[in-house]
């Protein structure tokens, strides 16, 4: 029943809160060298807490310097940080930088701020994705999409994810995510327990890949896509 449905899309997100201020942060600012491991660890606890399982196939290029994936919601980070523990960096909205818990969160993790106002901001997001790679030798994660979406058809990836890569000459794993809607759906407002699944696809190291490979990379993550919800019953 959507009563029930309703009600577990509330605890899910007391939950994703609760870890976050009372576990997570405090965790971070205490133990910082151990960044990777504590958002690892309370990521799964709040996915069991929640009745989600998170599952891989394929295998996580750990010398990939940047993840490019589909979005759905919250869940699809705290998914992937519960079954790897490769310390990603995660680039997000300046907007969540300035609210209160996560904004939190997301300066003691180290994750990195965009700000989509022009040039500079852009220059600032190369810069912070070179350092990620060169000085604290940590993966960046992405969304190319730009913002979250509850249809299967993937959205126009943004250019700048293009651009960037192929000016630093980066080594790209596409990961397409399926199943994180239905264990928290922040469209509808339901939740239900779900197998999150994580497909990571071949890495793409664009100096040595054709003109269209950023074309052919969206193609291939929306062909998983389909496979999965025709094949699987699963949506993205």
């Amino acid at each position: 029943m959507k009563i029930f449905a309703t009600i577990r899309f509330y605890w899910g997100a007391f939950i994703i809160s609760f870890n976050t201020a009372v576990l997570m942060i405090p965790a971070l600012m205490l133990f910082g060298k151990y960044k990777s491991t504590i958002v690892h660890h309370i990521n799964s606890l709040t996915l069991w807490m929640m009745g989600g399982i998170a599952l891989k196939k394929g295998k996580m290029n750990k010398n990939a310097d940047m993840y490019v994936m589909n979005h759905q919601g919250i869940v699809d980070i705290i998914g992937l940080e519960a079954v790897q523990n490769n310390h990603v960096r995660w680039a997000a909205k300046k907007e969540l930088f300035d609210t209160f818990w996560f904004g939190n969160l997301l300066v003691h993790a180290e994750q990195i701020s965009i700000d989509r106002g022009g040039k500079s901001s852009l220059r600032k997001f190369i810069s912070d994705i070179e350092e990620s790679r060169d000085v604290y030798k940590r993966p960046v994660a992405i969304f190319p999409e730009g913002t979250r979406t509850d249809g299967q058809e993937l959205l126009p990836f943004k250019g700048g994810t293009k651009l960037i890569a192929e000016k630093l000459g980066l080594k790209i794993q596409p990961i397409v995510i399926t199943g994180s809607k239905k264990l928290l759906n922040e469209h509808n407002r339901t939740a239900h327990s779900a197998i999150v699944h994580y497909h990571f696809l071949d890495t793409i190291d664009v100096n040595t890949a054709n003109k269209d490979w950023y074309t052919t990379l969206r193609d291939n993550m929306q062909k998983v896509i389909d496979d999965e919800f025709n094949n699987n019953h699963r949506s993205r």
